[in-house]
């Protein structure tokens, strides 16, 4: 008797789950879309001028891409070494990571509570070489003038946050497997058919919009085609069209659809209700 009861009452919670877990979402959406209003202006004001990216957004997208910024910088812990404190900050590393999962369902990148903010360049581990940024088990890490640089346009090629970023996408998705985005993790496979004989080819030593970095290993190839498949969309489809067709099935987005049109622009993304490094880069 203890049995059936005991039986009962498992199915009776794996059947509940879902739709109660389902619906606490739905409650906590609706809490933080309250107390975003009250700052919407002020993340605008922050994003509208740092990430050009925002600003080719249509009106729709631009409040979601705020309110998922929101909802990131929420839920992280950001931690501050050897750099002044702004409120900019959090905003913008966030506004980053956005743009990167802007076109999938999961873009939390949940596994990572805690980003570390440095001043510039830094040490890390055993390592001779100086680090922009890296991630490892314990969170992100990101160097502020290196960050900055980056969303200012001020590096060619070159965005430390998206880089970052990149490798924590893959990092919840393939090495702890706490966000998996079903799209993403299902796209890779061909992303990676088409990027595997790239990657090799410049491990054999033929160069390319990607620079050598992209050559170190196939986690940093991954994370400079990110980099570049946003800092430059125009050159990366001209000399590697076929990469640059599955950066854009893989995160589904593509910034050269985003088309200025009287002011207003076009983005195919999905739906607002479905909200919810491994190395250095140096």
């Amino acid at each position: 008797m203890e049995f059936i009861i005991i039986v009962t009452l498992v199915t009776a919670v794996l059947l509940l789950h879902r739709p109660l877990s389902a619906l606490y979402n739905r409650l906590y959406i609706s809490r933080q879309e309250h107390k975003f209003i009250e700052c919407e202006t002020f993340y605008h004001s922050i994003v509208s001028k740092n990430i050009r990216y925002y600003n080719r957004l249509n009106l729709e997208d631009q409040r979601k891409f705020l309110f998922r910024t929101f909802l990131f910088r929420k839920s992280r812990r950001f931690h501050y070494l050897e750099v002044k404190e702004s409120a900019e900050m959090p905003i913008l590393i966030s506004a980053v990571a956005i743009q990167l999962t802007f076109g999938l369902d999961k873009f939390m990148l949940n596994y990572f509570n805690d980003i570390f903010v440095l001043k510039d360049d830094y040490h890390y581990g055993f390592y001779s070489r100086p680090f922009m940024g890296h991630v490892d088990q314990s969170g992100i890490y990101l160097s502020w003038d290196n960050f900055i640089k980056g969303i200012n346009g001020q590096t060619p090629n070159c965005n430390v946050g998206l880089h970052e970023m990149g490798h924590a996408l893959a990092y919840v998705t393939f090495i702890t497997e706490t966000e998996e985005d079903k799209h993403f993790k299902k796209e890779f496979k061909n992303f990676s058919k088409v990027a595997r004989p790239i990657f090799a080819s410049m491990q054999e030593g033929k160069r390319n919009l990607l620079g050598e970095y992209a050559a170190v290993n196939y986690h940093e190839f991954w994370a400079v085609s990110v980099e570049t498949f946003f800092e430059n969309p125009v050159c990366l489809k001209h000399e590697l069209p076929e990469l640059y067709e599955a950066m854009a099935s893989l995160l589904r987005q593509d910034p050269l659809q985003m088309r200025s049109n009287t002011g207003k622009t076009t983005f195919i993304l999905k739906s607002f209700s479905q909200e919810g490094g491994l190395l250095r880069r140096i």
